[in-house]
């Protein structure tokens, strides 16, 4: 999950489980504020490991160190008990009324929990179990960037806050309108330049819905009377249910690819069902043989008609370049054992470029952005004639 969406996690569970208040607001600092600054630093805490990047020249530490201890159930003691010990520090210097320290390190160890289980979720892979295991368990459920789930989020946030004072409802309802209403339009061009379009009718029924959203309670001004927690506990439950329908939903595309699979005798290394955006009915089965990856595309809206609807559906397939001494030392190289221990679905390819001998190798369970381009998490390796490495790393263009 991106760090933006743990950030907005984390100050929804603040407010809608214990009693935060608006982390911007009016009132001075107070013990409710404090709360949901903390929830919201302790859910993008994690994703403080980067920070190594920028002092280090290793391009392999996006899959070698991410997600790795700041993620780990293990180390979550020792991170909550040190956040709040800062807290504590710093709101005892202020002389702002803050939680105990107590208090602080349970709340800190929510907001980090919130973000493990939300890297849980993608695809990724988060080693929850470092530093003493270094596997990647991902649970499938939601793409890395999910704009809906972000959306059920924030906006039950505003909401509480456009409705918290009565003789602001009008601009501040107008305002949020305005401002949320293009989104959909940027979504959808995002999701058109990563390969994921978004229909325009979707598009103009995501803007309606927003329209009623934020306009809706303000006739009669009835969202007053909501009270700023249940708004945040409306949000937190949809969350919930949202998830839900996607544990439902990768229930049901496991098994059509489990099948898939079945009825092809496959010699299956490694399956799996990836959502694919922008909705919960799109995911993306894949299987690794010996040979290759096959993949199979699927819209849960249309079932197919049986074991012969299965096998009729028009699926991909990947191979393997055949083996030559070029890939066998790439494969020896410390660099690409690395992104063979990342890699799920890893399809090797060669070709040669004048002379040179190129090997590539792709994680298939990142889709290409563009047709006709490599997928995401690209690693290749230039050969001169002679066998001499002359250039490797990730593919970026």
């Amino acid at each position: 999950m991106d760090t933006i969406t743990h950030g907005i996690a984390g100050a929804l569970i603040g407010k809608a489980v214990f009693r935060g208040e608006d982390m911007f607001a009016a009132t001075p600092m107070n013990r409710a504020r404090i709360i949901t600054w903390s929830l919201m630093l302790g859910a993008i805490f994690p994703d403080s490991d980067v920070i190594r990047d920028i002092f280090s020249h290793d391009k392999l530490l996006m899959i070698t160190w991410h997600r790795s201890i700041t993620h780990s159930l293990l180390m979550l003691p020792l991170w909550a008990l040190l956040l709040a010990a800062i807290t504590r520090a710093f709101t005892n210097w202020r002389k702002w009324e803050a939680p105990s320290f107590a208090a602080l390190t349970a709340i800190y160890a929510v907001g980090i929990l919130s973000h493990i289980l939300l890297d849980l979720v993608t695809t990724f892979g988060t080693m929850i179990w470092s530093p003493l295991e270094w596997s990647r368990p991902a649970w499938d459920l939601i793409f890395i960037v999910d704009f809906t789930l972000a959306g059920i989020l924030l906006v039950p946030q505003w909401l509480a806050w456009i409705y918290s004072r009565p003789e602001k409802v009008k601009w501040r309802a107008l305002g949020m309108w305005v401002v949320f209403l293009p989104l959909p339009f940027l979504i959808a061009r995002i999701g058109e330049i990563v390969g994921a379009p978004i229909s325009t009718p979707a598009v103009f029924g995501v803007m309606f819905v927003l329209t009623v959203v934020f306009l809706f309670p303000a006739l009669g001004k009835w969202g007053v009377k909501v009270p700023y927690a249940t708004w945040n506990r409306a949000g937190f439950a949809a969350s919930l249910i949202y998830i839900g329908l996607a544990v439902y939903a990768h229930h049901a595309a496991f098994a059509r690819i489990e099948k898939f699979a079945e009825l092809n005798h496959l010699d299956v290394q490694s399956i799996g069902a990836l959502p694919l955006p922008p909705s919960l009915l799109h995911w993306d089965g894949l299987v690794r043989a010996p040979r290759g990856v096959y993949e199979l595309r699927m819209d849960l809206s249309e079932k197919p008609a049986g074991d012969a609807g299965v096998l009729a559906q028009e699926h991909t397939y990947f191979p393997d370049a055949l083996p030559n001494s070029y890939i066998e030392a790439a494969k020896r190289l410390p660099e690409v054992q690395k992104v063979m221990w990342f890699a799920r679905f890893p399809v090797t390819r060669f070709h040669k470029e004048g002379e040179d001998a190129i090997v590539e190798i792709s994680d298939l369970r990142f889709p290409r952005a563009r047709p006709g381009r490599p997928a995401s998490f690209t690693y290749r390796v230039r050969f001169a004639p002679d066998g001499t490495v002359l250039s490797k790393g990730w593919v970026t263009q």
